[in-house]
């Protein structure tokens, strides 16, 4: 890990993410809508926690204001300590590099870079020389190691999805969110994936926000929130709500 300022001591923040009346209203064609009406929710470090709800329910935009990538109307966002409202961008962009690891549906590779290259890029912007030792080191612990000189385009969906954990893992982040990080895989590997996730999620003490509408994925957790319509709605399975 680098020694940025932006990098926290994991250890003397026992709160990984806090959401406190979190509020999120954006203008469309029709006028104001409500994204987020009130959000509030606490992570410890370490937990891996399952966030469910049907399509529209606000669970994407709440991991997009967790990463800093949305910025809210009101209320508060810290993330390992650090309260969002006091970065200017730049400095969200910088404490997003050294903190979060962020994982899509789709894989978000640059296609014209080699897998060595995709997973490098975060380290050599956080200014490790030891980026490329880093990168194989990420890609071996996901199993490709024999693929670090492919392109995307060469690669299966798996494959791409590995990567993208691998790059997201890379710079050792305090939290990791994942949006629907299987929805466009194969049941077979998708499991893979997700088994993989865990593990780097198990080894890493990294505290995981995972956005899925499968029950049974969510349920590996250690707890489940559920969204309806901007707000929290319960915790705990219930299969109605994933639709």
């Amino acid at each position: 890990m680098n020694d940025s300022p932006h990098n926290l001591d994991a250890a003397s923040h026992q709160t990984s993410i806090g959401l406190d009346d979190v509020h999120l209203t954006l203008e469309g064609p029709a006028g104001q809508v409500n994204i987020l009406r009130g959000v509030s929710l606490t992570v410890p470090q370490g937990e891996a926690l399952g966030v469910v709800g049907p399509s529209g329910s606000g669970k994407t935009t709440m991991l997009m204001v967790t990463a800093g990538l949305e910025r809210i109307t009101s209320g508060t966002v810290s993330v390992a300590g650090q309260d969002y409202a006091a970065l200017d961008e730049d400095g969200l962009a910088l404490f997003r590099r050294d903190n979060i690891g962020i994982v899509f549906q789709s894989f978000h590779l640059i296609p014209t870079m080699s897998a060595l290259e995709n997973v490098a890029v975060p380290l050599e912007f956080a200014g490790r020389t030891d980026a490329f030792e880093l990168a194989e080191e990420q890609l071996e612990a996901v199993g490709l190691g024999h693929r670090m000189g492919h392109y995307p385009g060469q690669l299966s969906g798996g494959e791409q999805q590995r990567v993208a954990l691998a790059r997201a893992f890379a710079v050792k982040p305090k939290l990791l969110l994942a949006d629907e990080p299987t929805g466009n895989l194969d049941g077979a590997t998708g499991h893979q994936i997700i088994d993989l996730m865990f593990e780097l999620h198990d080894t890493s003490n990294t505290t995981l926000m995972l956005i899925t509408h499968d029950m049974k994925l969510a349920a590996r957790c250690d707890r489940v929130v559920r969204i309806g319509d901007g707000v929290i709605a319960g915790e705990g399975l219930n299969t109605a709500a994933a639709e």
